[in-house]
């Protein structure tokens, strides 16, 4: 069973009740984030990079720290291109399960094998999504304590479980609006057709008059809005 239909429900619901993390940007500004989960995962997130690329086009990763550590070398590439960068977590493990200590302990190994990878000490590493969405107020609470940002969605389009290509489009495109975040997947699931599922919405969001920018730009405008 396939749960897309229900995640604008979902999102409608969570959104007023846990407003310390970014739903979404400001919506009465025509801006929206395309956003990445998973990866970097060889050769879908290369593909992708090269859509973006010739499109012109930002986006955010929120990336894998096992990922990161098994292809330090795209993720370098990555950074050095200039998208913005954000944890998923070291190995997609539940965050509303781990004990305080081990969740910590996660971030921390995110981050330094993004530091590592990229070779920037100075790198920022602010903004964080929980894996598959899953998360407690406790969790959000500590997110907040340590001083990330926790990041999450509006358009959900259910890409991992590959109901193909054309589907996801429509997902997208029926339910975007201003400040939406789009989630797709560059990893093991879902990444197969995200080069493919993105160079069939870009022009097609362009069209609509929206503009693409990166989660750090989103919150700024919902800061100066």
């Amino acid at each position: 069973m396939q749960f897309a239909p229900f995640y604008p429900i979902l999102h409608r619901f969570l959104k007023p009740n846990f407003p310390n993390c970014l739903w979404s940007g400001n919506q009465q500004v025509p801006k929206i984030a395309l956003t990445f989960d998973d990866g970097p995962y060889p050769p879908y997130t290369s593909s992708l990079i090269d859509v973006l690329d010739r499109h012109k086009i930002p986006a955010s990763f929120f990336w894998l720290g096992i990922c990161v550590d098994r292809t330090p070398t795209l993720a370098q590439a990555i950074y050095q291109k200039g998208y913005w960068l954000g944890l998923h977590g070291y190995d997609h493990h539940s965050f509303a399960t781990m004990s305080l200590s081990k969740l910590k302990q996660d971030l921390e190994q995110t981050k330094t094998a993004i530091v590592n990878a990229c070779q920037s000490p100075s790198l920022t590493l602010i903004d964080v999504r929980p894996p598959n969405g899953l998360f407690t107020a406790k969790t959000l609470g500590l997110l907040n304590q340590w001083g990330y940002r926790p990041v999450m969605w509006s358009v959900i389009p259910e890409d991992w479980v590959q109901p193909g290509v054309a589907i996801v489009v429509q997902r997208v495109l029926d339910c975007v609006q201003n400040g939406s975040i789009i989630v797709l997947h560059d990893g093991y699931y879902g990444g197969q057709d995200v080069a493919e599922t993105v160079d069939r919405l870009i022009p097609a969001l362009l069209d609509r008059g929206y503009e693409f920018v990166t989660v750090n730009q989103l919150w700024a405008d919902v800061i100066d809005g």
